[in-house]
């Protein structure tokens, strides 16, 4: 007969599996080695990039507000009255 009161035994976990087996060891610690390095050349790659881009524009800017100003100059001496 089984009273309420009666506690029953928990059962302990033991280890089926060797914790050296599990680690990642050699091979885990350089792929992410790799992965680290990969992903800092990526990372410095995308900023040369946007640079090179940013600079394209300013320089395009620049030009293009060149050319307003030269085509303004020449419609300012098309206009002067001759004499």
């Amino acid at each position: 007969m089984i009273l309420f009161g009666d506690t029953t035994p928990m059962p302990t976990p033991t280890m089926t599996v060797d914790p050296d087996s599990v680690t990642p060891g050699f091979v885990g610690f350089g792929l992410m080695v790799v992965l680290v390095a990969v992903v800092i050349l990526l990372v410095w790659d995308m900023n040369r990039r946007i640079r090179r881009v940013r600079y394209r524009e300013e320089i395009r800017d620049e030009l293009d507000a060149e050319q307003a100003a030269a085509e303004a100059a020449s419609d300012d001496s098309d206009d002067s009255p001759r004499s």
